[in-house]
C-alpha cells in the first residue's frame, strides 16, 4: 500500500513538473528518532545542492521563447570564474539550457532590464509610429529583483506589459569577498555548492566552508525571500530568512555618540575612488545623466576633492529613499568595500518607521516621498519637521 502510494505520487509530481530526485522513498520506524532526523537532514541537502528548481527556469525560458510571448530572457549562467554565475541574455529556446539557478547568482536583473526597454525605446525614435514594435523581456526575478522591478513601473520606466517576470523563491547568495576571506585569501581553483556546504579546491588546498556562513549581508535578514510580483513561479516558496535583525545594525549605530558617527561616515568615504561602480549597479540608478556630470550647475567636482567624494556619495545614498530594495548590488561591486550598506539601511528604517513604506514591496502602495497623507503630513512641517 505505501509502496503504491508513493510510485503514483512520484509519478504525479513529475507530470505537474517536480523532479524526481527531489523526493526520497525510505523506511524509518517511530523508535529510529536519530536516523529520521539524519533523512531530513540529507534530503534537505540535497534538494538545495540541486537548486530552487534550476531545471524548471529553463523550461519557462524555452517556453516562452518558443511561444513568442518574450523577445529576450535575462538571467544567469555558469561563470567563467569557480563558484561564479554572471548575466545572460536568451534569444533563442536552445540556448535556454546553459540557464541557472542557485546562491552564486548574486546580481539584481531589474538593472539590465531597465538599461534593455531604455536602449529599445530610444532605437524606436526615429521609426514611423505605424512601425515601431514593442520588445518584451523576460527575467528570472527574485524578491528583491522585484521590488526593483515595482519600483520602475511605479516610476514608469516601462509598462507592466514589457515585462514577463519567472519568479524564484531565494534562500540567499553567495558573498564573493566574505568567501574569500573565510578561505584567507587563498585563490579558488574549483569548487561546488554541496547541500548547505561549499567545497572548494584552492591554492591552500582542499577547503569547505558553510554556506550560511558567507551568505551577504543583506541576505542573512531579508525578510523579502519570494517574488512580490510574477506571471509564473517556479519552485516553492522560500521562508523568511531573519527579518526581526533586518535593523539590529542601525539600532546599534544609531546609539553611538554623534561624533563618533560622522567619524565613520568621513572614514568610510574617503575608502571612495568616484569609480561609480555602485551608480552602475544600482537597478534604481537611470538619470540619463547623473547629477555627478551635470555641469550647468555643477553639483560636484569630478576631482579627488574628499569633500566632494563626500557629497557625491551623500546625494547618492539620500536619491534612494523609499528605492533602495537591500540587493547589496553597490555593495558587492565596490573594490574599495566602503560600507554603504549602514547608511542605505538607515534610510530603508525611517521610510518604514516613518511612513510605514517598504521600498516595492507593493504595486498599490506610492513611493513615500512620491505621496501625501493629511492626516500626517502637517504644514507646519518646515518649522517642526
Amino acid at each position: 500500500m505505501a509502496r503504491r502510494k508513493f510510485a503514483t505520487l512520484k509519478s504525479f509530481l513529475n507530470y505537474i513538473g517536480v523532479e524526481g530526485d527531489r523526493t526520497i522513498f525510505t523506511w524509518v520506524s517511530a523508535s529510529e528518532g536519530d536516523r529520521w532526523a539524519q533523512v531530513i537532514k540529507g534530503v534537505t541537502e540535497k534538494v538545495k545542492a540541486m537548486g530552487p528548481a534550476g531545471k524548471l527556469v529553463k523550461k519557462e525560458a524555452k517556453r516562452l521563447l518558443l511561444e513568442k510571448k518574450a523577445d529576450v530572457i535575462i538571467g544567469y549562467e555558469k561563470g567563467t570564474l569557480p563558484l561564479t554565475a554572471t548575466p545572460c541574455f536568451i534569444t533563442a529556446p536552445e540556448e535556454a539550457d546553459k540557464l541557472v539557478w542557485n546562491n552564486l547568482c548574486t546580481q539584481n536583473l531589474a538593472k539590465y532590464v531597465h538599461d534593455l526597454i531604455t536602449a529599445h525605446k530610444n532605437s524606436q525614435k526615429r521609426v514611423k509610429p505605424e512601425d515601431r514594435k514593442k520588445k518584451v523581456i523576460g527575467v528570472v526575478a527574485r524578491g528583491c529583483t522585484t521590488r526593483s522591478l515595482i519600483i520602475h513601473l511605479q516610476e514608469r520606466q516601462y509598462g507592466r506589459d514589457e515585462i514577463y517576470i519567472i519568479g524564484v523563491p531565494c534562500d540567499g547568495y553567495v558573498d564573493g569577498k566574505g568567501l574569500k576571506v573565510a578561505i584567507g585569501g587563498a585563490d579558488i581553483v574549483d569548487g561546488s555548492l554541496d547541500g548547505g556546504q561549499i567545497k572548494m579546491k584552492t591554492s591552500d588546498g582542499d577547503k569547505t566552508v558553510a554556506l550560511k556562513d558567507v551568505l551577504a549581508d543583506c541576505c542573512k535578514t531579508c525578510r523579502f525571500n519570494n517574488p512580490i510580483i510574477s506571471d509564473v513561479m517556479v519552485g516553492q516558496n522560500a521562508p523568511a530568512m531573519n527579518p526581526d535583525a533586518e535593523y539590529n545594525e542601525v539600532k546599534e549605530f544609531e546609539g553611538k555618540p554623534i561624533e563618533e558617527r560622522w567619524a565613520y561616515f568621513i572614514k568610510e568615504m574617503d575608502k571612495c575612488m568616484r569609480c561609480n561602480a555602485c551608480r552602475q549597479a544600482c537597478p534604481s540608478c537611470y538619470c540619463p545623466t547623473c547629477f555627478v556630470e551635470q555641469s550647468q550647475p555643477q553639483w560636484v567636482g569630478i576631482g579627488e576633492d574628499k569633500a566632494d567624494t563626500q557629497v557625491f556619495q551623500f546625494m547618492r545614498l539620500y536619491h534612494m529613499v523609499g528605492r533602495c530594495v537591500d540587493c547589496g548590488s553597490c555593495v558587492s561591486v565596490c573594490p574599495m568595500g566602503v560600507d554603504l550598506r549602514k547608511f542605505l539601511k538607515k534610510i530603508d528604517k525611517d521610510g518604514w518607521e516613518m511612513f510605514g513604506s517598504r521600498a516595492g514591496s507593493s504595486m498599490e502602495d506610492m513611493p513615500p516621498l512620491g505621496k501625501y497623507d493629511e492626516h500626517h503630513d502637517k504644514g507646519d512641517f518646515v518649522y517642526n519637521p
